[in-house]
């Protein structure tokens, strides 16, 4: 009965499709850094979430405003200007603030340090190595400490049947973690 419990709480991915991979490993992480006392910062979300209901609002306007074409022209033009300005502004949100983030999160409770983290990942394509980044949420701050960085294979994690052995991982990115939490105690 344990075994049977344990394959259904093993996570499993296809091993030809990068995007599941790395979506699996993602999530893991993620639930590794809660796990650690870091709760999830989402205010960045939540504000491309408004962006993007403005946008979705300024598009419904200009498609069920109650005058017709000639007469809502100047209406027309002021919503395309608008949908393109909101539109630039969620890109530039995702260009320069989220970059290849996985995860915001606030300083743990209770602890001296006022930053939060920044946990990014990436896995190009055609690629095995997965690179894994924990960085300060705010880098400018003095309690920040230097990012590192975890690169390895994808397939130290995973059995041939595309199934995650996550106390590898998890040992891999509690150790990352640590590295980074570390760099204060030598300081």
């Amino acid at each position: 009965m344990a075994s049977s419990s344990a394959a259904k709480n093993s996570k499993k991915t296809n091993l030809l499709d990068h995007h599941s991979i790395k979506h699996l490993l993602d999530e893991s992480v993620t639930e590794v850094v809660k796990s650690r006392g870091y709760a999830e910062d989402s205010r960045l979300s939540n504000v491309r979430l408004l962006i993007g209901s403005i946008i979705i609002a300024i598009a419904l306007l200009a498609q069920f405003y109650p005058k017709k074409f000639p007469e809502n022209r100047d209406f027309l033009i002021v919503c395309i200007g608008l949908y393109v300005v909101f539109n630039g502004l969620l890109q530039f949100i995702s260009y320069t603030k989220e970059k290849n983030a996985i995860l915001f999160t606030y300083p743990p409770a209770g602890s001296f340090n006022s930053t939060g983290l920044v946990v990014s990942s990436k896995l190009p394509r055609f690629s095995d190595m997965y690179t894994l980044t924990i960085a300060s949420a705010d880098p400018k701050s003095i309690s920040a400490n230097k990012p590192v960085v975890l690169t390895k294979s994808v397939t130290k994690w995973f059995t041939k049947d595309g199934v995650l052995v996550e106390g590898l991982f998890w040992k891999d990115v509690e150790k990352l973690i640590d590295d980074y939490n570390g760099d204060r105690k030598s300081k």
